[in-house]
């Protein structure tokens, strides 16, 4: 199977432009008509549904950010009856308020589709065993593989993170072909494969990863395939546009971003202009057809390009290239966003902690690790070895509890740490994608 839906995956490029601006005008007119959100930003931006003449008109549009989700919470932005909605999903909320994402039927159908194109694309089909090791529940990163492998008629394994043991039991006995879960996690896999005697390539049937969440690099690709014999394809998305959607082909050269389904600009973060192909900017994206919370010209926040030219493929759809960071000071640790702000808002918690810290990101093996260096209050000083141990403990239980990953703690004696006259440097990543 080459193809999911033929037709429209090698869609000529004329058709397609088309085709969006007949999603586009639909769309802008429902919530011009209905989002008293979408209505106040249009007349704010003096721009009318009248003035969408052509897909190239999106630019006058207004943007979409992650604050409008927030302020919005938790389900402000809702454009259809509550009835129509199957599904929820909601972010961690490290930053503040979660966002909250809702789909209807149409939604999901339309999510599953693109993730369904996207497994075909990297080869798999009916036949194939998909073990998908991300995490279930509201990220949406387990669900979101989940229904496209079934769509495509593929056998799921819903195996969800953790316990990498029993992962490659499943994979040797359900005798699994594809697998979907963090990078740093199958690099993870290949370690304790190895030390349980097991070769990926010769003991097991996996020649496939659909590997995304966290960024990652063509050397990591190259590894990955040297130790294991399995090809790496790399998955985007975020929750706020649906989930993971759009991969890489066999080609390995760029994410197929399924152009009837979203509109793709690369534009200059200082000055919002939207910027030519092969050229660097901030991702954004409007989500066509997106019917309980529609997402136009959202800007996604992280850094990449899009390719000129076509592919081998045949696709016709755009290719992004891989992301290269981020606008904001996010950090992605374990497949998890994690931003200093967070950081600090859960340290100021603990009353015997001052406001100076500094995070040390870094590469623990295959796995990211984080430490966070933070300044005790002088009257938190103490020479009780039992004490600090267990207030280095209480810190690290906080940060957990409230980013939704693991950090090791240094408590640090007062005014030890650097201090910033400019921009608080508190970053070092050291990590090598």
């Amino acid at each position: 199977m080459a193809y999911y839906n033929e037709k429209i995956e090698t869609l000529p490029k004329l058709e397609l432009e088309k085709l969006q601006y007949q999603e586009l005008k639909v769309l802008v007119d429902r919530l011009y008509a209905n989002s008293a959100f979408y209505h106040d930003r249009m007349k704010a931006a003096g721009v009318l549904p009248s003035d969408i003449k052509s897909i190239s008109d999106i630019t006058k549009l207004p943007f979409m950010r992650k604050t409008d989700l927030r302020d919005n919470y938790p389900d402000k932005l809702v454009c259809c009856s509550k009835e129509d909605l199957v599904r929820y999903h909601v972010s961690s909320g490290t930053t503040g308020k979660p966002t909250v994402v809702a789909y209807t039927k149409n939604d999901l159908d339309t999510w599953s589709e693109a993730v369904a194109r996207s497994l075909v694309s990297c080869g798999l089909g009916r036949g194939d065993v998909l073990q998908v090791a991300y995490g279930y529940g509201l990220f949406t990163g387990g669900l979101g593989l989940h229904y496209g492998g079934e769509k495509l008629g593929a056998t799921v394994i819903p195996a969800s993170t953790g316990n990498s043991e029993r992962q490659i039991e499943l994979i040797q006995d359900l005798q699994t072909t594809a697998i979907a879960c963090t990078p740093s996690y199958f690099v993870h896999l290949i370690d304790v494969a190895k030390k349980i005697g097991v070769d990926i390539a010769k003991d097991t049937k996996l020649r496939t990863a659909i590997l995304g969440a966290e960024p990652w690099s063509e050397s990591m690709r190259r590894y990955i395939h040297e130790q294991s014999g399995v090809t790496a394809h790399n998955i985007f998305g975020t929750s706020e546009i649906s989930g993971p959607m759009f991969t890489d082909c066999q080609e390995l050269n760029g994410m197929h971003i399924s152009g009837d389904i979203a509109y793709t600009e690369i534009i200059d973060p200082e000055t919002g202009e939207s910027l030519p192909a092969g050229e660097k900017g901030e991702l954004t994206m409007t989500i066509l057809t997106k019917e309980a919370i529609p997402m136009i010209r959202y800007r996604i926040g992280d850094i990449t390009s899009i390719f000129p030219g076509d592919c081998p493929c045949g696709r016709t759809s755009p290719r992004i290239d891989r992301l290269q960071g981020r606008v904001d000071d996010m950090l992605v640790i374990r497949g998890i966003n994690v931003f200093p702000s967070a950081v600090e808002h859960a340290l100021l918690r603990v009353p015997e902690l001052t406001s100076h810290f500094m995070l040390e990101v870094f590469r623990n093996g295959p796995l990211d690790d984080m430490l966070v260096k933070v300044e005790l209050k002088p009257d938190a000083m103490t020479d009780s070895i039992n004490g600090l141990i267990g207030l280095q403990s209480r810190v690290e239980r906080t940060l957990r509890d409230t980013l939704n990953v693991s950090a090791k703690v240094e408590l640090c004696p007062p005014n030890s740490l650097p201090r910033f006259e400019g921009k608080a440097k508190r970053v070092i990543d050291t990590r090598v994608f």
